[in-house]
């Protein structure tokens, strides 16, 4: 089973710029726990503080029970196409220290195979990372986050590059992984895919505006992208 996440009064000031202003949140342990919220209301920076990649004040807390392992999935891969590296390089370069061209320790294969096969790139081990398609790239980044095995996952709108085809496989994908008891934490966009997907949600606009099961919190002014409109019912 994944953790649970307990954020407390957390503030993040950028700057002169406030960002985040006494945020709190609870993702329950196997849960698809969504953030959503308007374009610059802070909902990356929600994540990269709970990463511990952000200078902030205020507690959060994991809840682990016996996996500490954490997949993080970010909005886009840079890099230089023209680097020779191959699937299989990045993958080794993710999960262990020897030099990725000496290859993939034969302790990893299976595991790597099985990361790829998941995400529907089985076969492109040995494809240039220049010449994928930008949703096979914004695959392979779910790849790796699945190597060494999570308990929690972690997206950040990791669906923009993708066609049709990709989004049924990442969505598949999230609801086995929840099957699987793994706590997921995501931030989205998608209207759609929050209220079909999530179990619970935060909505984010420097502070949190409501918070609570998806089903009761996400209004159908939330669903249009207003986020401060019809509020009425909603746990804040």
């Amino acid at each position: 089973m994944g953790p649970k996440i307990s954020v407390k009064n957390l503030n993040l000031t950028l700057g002169t710029t406030r960002v985040l202003d006494s945020v709190d949140l609870e993702a329950k342990p196997g849960e698809v726990h969504c953030i959503i919220g308007p374009n610059g209301g802070g909902k990356t920076s929600t994540l990269r503080c709970i990463l511990g990649q952000m200078p902030h004040t205020g507690d959060i807390e994991f809840e682990w029970e016996v996996n500490e392992t954490i997949g993080y999935i970010p909005q886009v891969l840079e890099f230089d196409r023209f680097l020779p590296v191959t699937v299989n390089n990045f993958m080794a370069m993710t999960v262990q220290t020897t030099p990725a061209f000496f290859g993939l320790r034969g302790i990893f294969k299976d595991e790597v195979h099985n990361a790829l096969k998941r995400l529907g790139l089985e076969g492109k081990e040995k494809r240039m990372m220049g010449s994928l398609s930008g949703g096979e790239k914004q695959r392979l980044l779910f790849a790796q986050a699945l190597v060494p095995e999570p308990s929690l996952i972690i997206l950040d709108e990791p669906m923009t590059a993708l066609d049709e085809a990709g989004m049924t496989v990442f969505e598949e994908l999230i609801i086995e992984l929840k099957n699987e008891g793994k706590t997921i934490l995501w931030v989205n966009h998608d209207m759609e895919q929050v209220g079909r997907l999530s179990d619970t949600i935060t909505v984010v606009d420097s502070q949190v505006i409501a918070h609570g099961p998806t089903e009761t919190t996400l209004t159908e002014s939330m669903r249009h992208g207003n986020f401060r409109g019809d509020l009425k019912g909603v746990a804040a």
